[in-house]
């Protein structure tokens, strides 16, 4: 499969050294894109891509892309996946995938139109540990779940993708999606009450803020972030027959101790001498398969995060802004 690149930034560094993890016959990046020519060039250097291109469009019309993966500022996530859809091209697209509901219902209206896979990078759903967490749940030996606490505190806020609220930045955005999707994996349907309590930047972004989520059966989700501090970053589901509790980082794990015992899935070996950013990037290598997979089968949605699951966590997230006072410009669209 022939993956295009679309950024040149730190999220996609990293996506291109999991790639090199993964079979060179399956999974080759022929072409990469940015705003900037000479960035583009320079990402092509280091990972030996053949095109680099100055503008997206020049990537979207390229012939030898089969699939984008799109790593740029969230504010351009829609209108980059629209493009790259439209030209005929499947779509990884890293979350939030859009900024509200309704970018999301464009973008996979048209990927249902042009017969293309779309898929939000949640990486998470598709790790071992997390596939570990799912069949515990189904198995019921933790029993009924009745509370799950998550937190994801880092600080980078002084960060301008983070900040800025024209890039569609704030705290929810870049680490509070991941303690939403957590509490969804845990209960496996959004909650029926949502109550938030946060702080603002001086931008208007969401700086932190702590989520409640009340579920029919009475059952709570205690979820909080923040962009100011770093914390252990733990994650916890608690059934009335057990504990599910993952190590961190949580969003990425390596770890999980379930009913007292602990259970390793170490990550993919390759270059020792690769350079990541975030931290258990090369869990990055089982999204790219997950991705080869369904388009090889002819999906053009994965199964273990479908899109539903998508909107699920983009429809809390809209409320979550709604109580907090974050808007962003393609609110008024």
């Amino acid at each position: 499969m022939r993956w295009g690149i679309c950024g040149a930034g730190l999220i996609s560094h990293d996506f291109c050294n999991a790639l090199q993890l993964l079979n060179r016959d399956d999974h080759q990046v022929t072409a990469v894109a940015a705003r900037d020519i000479e960035r583009a060039q320079k990402h092509a250097d280091k990972f030996q891509i053949p095109k680099a291109f100055g503008c997206y469009e020049d990537l979207a019309k390229e012939e030898t892309v089969d699939v984008v993966y799109i790593g740029v500022i969230n504010s351009e996530h829609c209108h980059l996946s629209i493009m790259m859809l439209n030209n005929g091209k499947h779509v990884l697209c890293e979350k939030p995938a859009t900024l509200n509901l309704k970018e999301l219902e464009k973008v996979l209206k048209t990927a249902k139109e042009k017969k293309r896979f779309f898929m939000e990078a949640m990486w998470s759903r598709v790790l071992p540990t997390y596939e570990k967490v799912k069949e515990t749940l189904d198995s019921k030996s933790v029993g009924e779940v009745r509370y799950v606490q998550a937190e994801f505190c880092r600080s980078v806020i002084h960060r301008e993708i983070i900040s800025s609220r024209e890039l569609g930045g704030g705290g929810l955005a870049y680490i509070g999606i991941y303690l939403i999707h957590w509490a969804l994996v845990a209960f496996q349907e959004p909650p029926e009450q949502i109550i938030v309590v946060g702080h603002l930047h001086k931008t208007g972004v969401d700086e932190s803020a702590t989520m409640i989520f009340k579920y029919k059966n009475g059952a709570m989700a205690n979820l909080t972030y923040n962009t100011t501090v770093d914390s252990p970053c733990t994650a916890s589901i608690c059934g009335t027959k057990g504990i599910i509790q993952l190590h961190t980082p949580f969003w990425a794990p390596t770890k999980v101790t379930i009913n007292g015992k602990e259970m390793e899935f170490p990550l993919p070996s390759g270059n020792p001498d690769a350079k990541y950013n975030f931290r258990n990037s090369p869990g990055l290598s089982y999204e790219a398969e997950c991705v080869r997979k369904c388009i090889q089968k002819g999906n053009l949605e994965c199964p273990l995060y479908p899109h539903s699951e998508s909107i699920k966590i983009i429809k809390i997230m809209d409320d979550v802004r709604r109580q907090l006072g974050v808007k962003y410009d393609a609110d008024d669209i």
